[in-house]
């Protein structure tokens, strides 16, 4: 058996540990040490990720690499692991980007002048921002988020799902933007307690449907959380639920993921929380945590529920349109930059769920590497921002203008990741819009339509931050902004560059993702809908 996965996950666990146990930072060396630790640990953990990657076999079977180990055994519980083509690609881009998060966040719990409260104490300040607590928060959170998406036994999949909401409560509350002004520490207060209790309902609804999934499959001889003896059992008809208990359990599952996704109307911790975070605290939250809603819901609520998830894709549907033009639309007239990008967010996640609920090879698919693109360019994008603000030390668009006057490169890059958002063709975000809008118009022509209003509201927004802030004449608080340093170009690079190679050649990703797909909706017993105006036969190249 392979231990490939459960090293994959417990790396960056004993990283977390290892971090957190070195001497507090009371010097530069020893912030600098814990930093360059954690920073080891999330490399490694990006060459097991891609070792996983390299070993999947797209035509091999569902689940690969399994491992499982007995943890409590009178429940049926166990530590078990397998990876498809969609666990494996996300999990990637989870150790992909929390390195650069690093890279990016290299300062970002180093003491300052002040204390939060305003008073001149960096002593205490020092102690409430440990430089080794917050990477070592970083790489917990990897691991738990590795884990979800590897997990194949649901108790397991639940204890991760809720168990990461605790690093990133302190991330959030202790660690915030210290460019949030004199009331920023209540405020970042306000957006982690917010952030977690959200987080805490939507997991304790999702309890109590697993425990209601696993007494009514205990009573049909399945006493097991085991996710594929469960789907497999649903599938054959062996394990059968009624109508109204699958879906009251589809909504127990579904009310957990929407809430962390974030689906609209649940969506509303998410401003707070990315506005109050620092920049990379942020792409955490978007980038890497969200995303294990929205493979969740591709994972367990199509797998376990097949009917309920066709009775309830037009109303799911119908949210998920309402976020992608509400984000926009709140996204447009935001004064604050990373309150844009988080409303920003709302809107692409609301694509991620409409390609997902489509029932269309074609749109869930998209939204799969809707999922890596999203974090790829919103990582680039508020890591860019937060370059800008640390800079400026002002989070408000109106505090700037004639940026690119005076930082030519910070300002290119920052309209790169604008142009990604706004799903520029050419570039990574494009391709995977596009299909899930070819994918929901084909079951759904006039959701199809009104989404494609989310891409004309996404260019307004993303060129006038860029018009507002790095063109015009030159604010005097930018006069002297140093354009992006050596570290900031090795954050900014890899994801420049995988936008571009993305959005130029996305097969690699296709290829892993596309028969998991493929299983998924044959789980959902559906098919891709029959063309409306099929050619007609032809004879001797012409048509009949």
């Amino acid at each position: 058996m392979s231990v490939l996965l459960t090293a994959t996950c417990v790396v960056p666990a004993v990283g977390a540990v290892v971090t957190a146990a070195l001497p507090a930072g009371t010097t530069e060396a020893r912030r600098t040490n814990a930093k360059a630790v954690s920073l080891v640990f999330s490399a490694a953990t990006l060459a097991l990720a891609a070792a996983v990657a390299t070993r999947f076999d797209p035509h091999g079977a569902r689940y690969q690499l399994t491992e499982s180990y007995s943890w409590i055994r009178s429940f049926g519980i166990t530590f078990s692991l397998g990876v498809d083509g969609i666990g494996a690609v996300l999990a990637l881009l989870t150790a992909v980007l929390v390195p650069i998060i690093m890279l990016a966040s290299w300062h970002d719990a180093d003491p300052g002048p002040t204390d939060p409260d305003g008073t001149v104490d960096p002593g205490t300040f020092e102690r409430r921002r440990r430089t080794q607590g917050f990477f070592a928060l970083i790489l917990a959170v990897e691991a738990m988020v590795i884990v979800s998406f590897y997990a194949t036994d649901l108790f397991l999949f639940y204890v991760f799902f809720e168990a990461m909401l605790i690093p990133m409560y302190f991330l959030i509350g202790g660690f915030g933007d210290r460019a949030g002004g004199p009331e920023s520490a209540r405020q970042r207060s306000y957006a982690a307690v917010k952030f977690l209790l959200y987080n805490l309902l939507g997991g304790l609804v999702m309890l109590a449907a697993v425990i209601g999934l696993y007494v009514i499959a205990q009573d049909q001889g399945f006493g097991t959380f085991d996710l594929p003896t469960l789907t497999s059992a649903i599938a054959d008809g062996k394990l059968q639920l009624t109508g109204t208990a699958e879906k009251a359990l589809f909504l127990g599952f579904f009310f957990a993921f929407a809430v962390k996704a974030p689906l609209w109307p649940l969506h509303t911790w998410l401003p707070n929380a990315m506005g109050e975070a620092t920049a990379g605290t942020a792409v955490l939250i978007t980038a890497v945590v969200d995303k294990v809603g929205t493979f969740a819901m591709l994972r367990f609520c199509l797998g376990l529920f097949p009917h309920a998830s066709k009775t309830f894709a037009p109303a799911i549907l119908v949210l998920s349109l309402i976020g992608i033009v509400y984000g926009a639309l709140l996204a447009v007239g935001q004064k604050d930059i990373k309150r844009l990008v988080a409303y920003a967010s709302i809107s692409h996640f609301g694509f991620i769920i409409m390609g997902i609920f489509a029932l269309t090879s074609q749109g869930q698919s998209g939204a799969t590497l809707y999922m890596v693109n999203h974090g790829i360019s919103t990582a680039a994008w508020m890591l860019v921002a937060g370059f800008l603000i640390s800079r400026r030390g002002s989070r408000l668009i109106a505090d700037y203008g004639g940026v690119q006057k005076v930082a030519p490169v910070l300002a290119g890059t920052f309209l790169i990741g604008g142009l990604a958002t706004l799903s520029l063709p050419g570039l990574a975000p494009f391709v995977s819009e596009f299909l899930v809008l070819v994918g929901t118009f084909t079951r759904y022509p006039a959701i199809g339509i009104v989404a494609t209003f989310g891409i004309v509201l996404a260019a307004l927004y993303a060129l006038l931050l860029y018009q507002r802030t790095m063109t015009g004449p030159v604010k005097d608080g930018v006069r002297t902004m140093p354009d992006l340093k050596a570290r900031e170009l090795a954050v900014v690079a890899p994801l420049v560059a995988l936008t571009i190679l993305l959005g130029v050649y996305p097969k690699p990703l296709t290829d892993l993702v596309n028969p998991s797909v493929n299983a998924t909706l044959s789980q959902v017993h559906q098919t891709d809908p029959a063309p409306a105006h099929p050619v007609a036969a032809t004879s001797g190249g012409e048509q009949k």
